[in-house]
């Protein structure tokens, strides 16, 4: 225990993992529970973070021809009773909103009072309202497509909550389409799926796996739901994006019908995809050390932090100077098109302290600036993506120069880790016997890190993807698009199998 290398966040990954999750959320100061059970707080740091999903995301958006919009918070009970599969998919997730004031009783407490004539329900997704609005709007094929990006929040009842991964309220995006012919809404489904795996890629640094969902995880009304799966370093599965080609099940519900170029009346085909605050729990789970957060850059809310080391008073003026100069002079660089985000650490505290608490918050370079530094005209650098060991001095002007590869450098190096990790921990498997000891712990009672992707052949059955699920925790990701065409037999039944499907443990 003495040679034991001391870490940042304790727990380790290894010690606890559960618990190894939320020491990094709350050393790098990103969110807390809030006092409504379920629900958070994402402070500063967490929400820089989101904003930079949000504000590549919604670009990406509307390069492919999507307008944002905003759809009320307040669903009328009518409006879900109209989609059967989807009130089932969704019912025992929903806030139900009954009255619609408080008065005091005769204790002098706080009630509820004014029943309202329909219960309204806190829009756990939002394609019944969304559909309500369509119908009035499209009158014509002349009318489509319409394609409809919204940011909002919404509410699922979460009995096991854990920050930004499962949250009774969280934040996403929710796009709806609608389009004349059933290729063109094919089409869009597919080119969102491609835009998520994009960003997961490019942005998040996280490889994902694109495939179809089984009937079991179908969302709810769906003819069918696309995802991309991505792997934590605890080896299970976290669903990075989904989209879904609704056929006309909506249209028909919510009565979005048009006049055909032919003059015939058709229900428009529809489709609706979406990402959430998630993303964000993916990416601490897939990047972060037992140091704390690594941020790729392409997110990072600040790119560099400028760290003085004064030791002495009469050294604070020249080394302050340059700190400043330097600062100007890091902003005044790109990186990805953008200006390089950058900040002067200022605080009166301990060097120490102060380098370790941006380590925490996984800042991708860290710049240490002391009379050394300022004498021979350098820079001490640090990247996140190495140990702290490898610091190195770089002269001033080279480190202006090479900030941008730098960067493209450690966000390259993150989709090549994660990618690596993946593959080491992905297996074709042939049987039964090994299947289940692949996905069973070595110790129940505290399970190990254990598991990982597994393609296995699956017949199709309803009940065996069941079964899996509640006795081993094991679910069909997606029946990935990587690996059709293969023919075998279930490990399971023996029965035929078209293809090997995407098995995983999963949040």
């Amino acid at each position: 225990m003495g040679n034991k290398q001391k870490t940042a966040i304790t727990p380790t990954r290894e010690e606890n993992y559960p618990e190894w999750y939320q020491q990094v959320i709350k050393a790098a100061d990103m969110a807390q529970n809030s006092p409504v059970r379920g629900c958070m707080v994402i402070k500063p740091w967490g929400w820089a973070i989101w904003e930079n999903i949000q504000k590549h995301l919604d670009r990406m958006f509307k390069e492919t021809g999507h307008v944002n919009a905003y759809f009320p918070l307040f669903i009328p009970l009518s409006y879900l009773q109209k989609e059967a599969d989807h009130v089932e998919g969704f019912a025992k997730e929903c806030a139900v909103v009954t009255h619609h004031r408080l008065e005091a009783g005769p204790d002098g407490k706080l009630r509820p009072a004014g029943e309202l004539e329909e219960p309204l329900i806190i829009r756990p997704t939002s394609e019944t309202i969304i559909g309500e609005m369509y119908a009035k709007w499209v009158q014509s094929y002349r009318d489509l497509p319409i394609l409809i990006n919204q940011w909002a929040n919404v509410v699922r009842w979460e009995m096991r909550p854990r920050i930004f991964l499962r949250t009774a309220e969280f934040l996403w995006q929710e796009g709806h389409t609608a389009h004349a012919t059933e290729e063109e809404a094919k089409i869009e489904t597919m080119k969102m799926l491609d835009l998520y795996t994009d960003f997961a890629h490019n942005y998040m640094a996280i490889p994902a796996v694109k495939g179809e969902k089984s009937e079991a995880e179908r969302f709810p009304g769906a003819v069918a739901t696309y995802s991309i799966e991505a792997m934590m370093q605890d080896r299970k599965a976290l669903q990075a994006g989904t989209s879904h080609f609704l056929g006309q099940n909506f249209a028909r519900a919510s009565q979005i019908k048009f006049l055909s170029e032919q003059g015939k009346e058709e229900y428009a085909w529809t489709t609706s995809w979406g990402v959430s605050t998630r993303l964000i729990g993916g990416l601490i789970m897939t990047h972060s050390d037992d140091n704390g957060l690594i941020v790729p850059p392409r997110l990072a809310p600040l790119h560099v932090v400028i760290l003085p080391v004064l030791h002495k008073d009469e050294n604070r003026e020249k080394v302050m100077e340059y700190c400043e100069t330097l600062l100007k002079a890091i902003k005044a660089k790109t990186y990805d098109g953008e200006p390089i985000r950058a900040e002067l650490d200022t605080r009166d505290m301990q060097g120490g302290e102060k380098a370790w608490s941006w380590v925490k918050k996984g800042v991708p370079v860290t710049v240490e600036i002391g009379p050394k530094e300022v004498e021979s005209g350098s820079a001490y650098v640090g990247r996140r993506d190495q140990d702290r060991k490898e610091r190195r001095g770089m002269a001033r002007e080279e480190f202006l120069n090479r900030i941008d590869e730098i960067l493209t450098d450690i966000q390259k190096g993150m989709l090549a880790k994660a990618t690596s990790f993946r593959d080491e921990n992905t297996v074709k498997i042939d049987s039964k016997d090994d299947f289940l000891s692949f996905f069973t712990p070595k110790n129940p009672d505290q399970p190990e890190i254990h598991g990982g992707f597994a393609y296995a052949h699956w017949c199709g059955e309803k009940v065996l993807e069941e079964e899996l699920a509640k006795d081993y925790g094991v679910s069909i990701r997606n029946i990935p698009f990587d690996v059709s065409g293969e023919e075998g037999k279930c490990i399971f039944t023996g029965k035929k199998s078209a293809q090997r499907v995407l098995f995983a443990k999963s949040y």
